[in-house]
């Protein structure tokens, strides 16, 4: 591009750099989604479709960026990690978040007659999104643990408050009421002596959240691998986890597993993919 006297403007530029040696995480929220949920008639306390429109989107972010190695989510909220190692965009945090947030909104939009093919979409959902940096492995685990710790405080009070609104025919006041001050034990007590609903047999995906990790599988009669997606549902606080992916925090080569052990997958499919 050829120099202009208005090319001064350049230097008003501002660049704000990940700390090196440091885990990037982008959190994505929904903004305002309990007003979009209702608009769309979500189903409560859990609609199955809007979570895997959720994953969906978030798939789609592993699959542009080779850097992210683990993703968690649930409800209306995503956190992307970076390797530690990463320099991508040069570590430029304004690029990586906004990057992240745009491709994650409009995957959203993107997918939405998917899952919902006979609801229009009536307008468009926005998300905020924050970089966060944890320089040590116990502090990005304990990042993770801490929300997936939100699952299963917000989803067994959103299961008993829509049990007695749904059910009970309480109103929301009367439900909200009712719960206030309870313990967990409380909760499932209500659940099972009014509803007969057995708060651990609820779906795994409800109660624990969705796990987006690495994984590469081999092809049919083939010695070349393909690079997937693998979607859990599983507790990522205790120390099982992660000996059983010890990749995530090492950073080392993305492990081979039986393809026949895999029940749902995405395939890494964009051109020029990196694991």
């Amino acid at each position: 591009m050829a120099k202009s006297k208005f090319e001064y403007v350049r230097y008003f530029e501002q660049e704000s750099k990940c700390l090196k040696n440091c885990w990037i995480v982008v959190r994505i929220d929904g903004k305002n989604f309990h007003r979009f949920t209702e608009a769309h008639e979500f189903e409560k306390p859990n609609d199955t479709n809007g979570l895997n429109l959720m994953t969906n989107a978030a798939v789609n972010v592993l699959r542009e960026f080779s850097d992210i190695n683990f993703a968690f989510g649930h409800s209306d909220e995503f956190s992307f990690v970076f390797k530690k190692k990463s320099n991508i965009f040069n570590r430029r945090s304004d690029k990586i978040l906004s990057l992240v947030n745009s491709i994650f909104s409009s995957s959203y939009v993107f997918f939405w007659n998917k899952y919902f093919p006979n609801k229009e979409l009536m307008y468009a959902p926005a998300f905020d999104a924050r970089i966060v940096l944890y320089p040590t492995d116990q502090n990005l685990r304990d990042y993770l643990s801490w929300r997936q710790a939100d699952v299963h405080v917000n989803n067994l009070y959103n299961t008993c408050f829509w049990a007695l609104v749904l059910k009970m025919g309480l109103s929301p006041v009367e439900a909200e009421e009712k719960l206030r001050g309870t313990l967990s034990r409380d909760k499932n007590e209500l659940l099972y002596q009014n509803f007969n609903i057995n708060y651990n047999n609820e779906p795994e995906m409800f109660r624990k959240g969705t796990t987006l990790v690495r994984k590469c599988i081999s092809w049919e009669g083939s010695a070349k691998h393909k690079p997937v997606i693998l979607p859990l549902y599983c507790d990522i606080i205790k120390d099982d986890f992660w000996k059983s992916h010890p990749e995530i925090l090492d950073q080392s080569e993305t492990p081979l597993i039986d393809k026949l052990n895999l029940t749902h997958y995405f395939v890494c499919e964009q051109k020029n993919f990196k694991m």
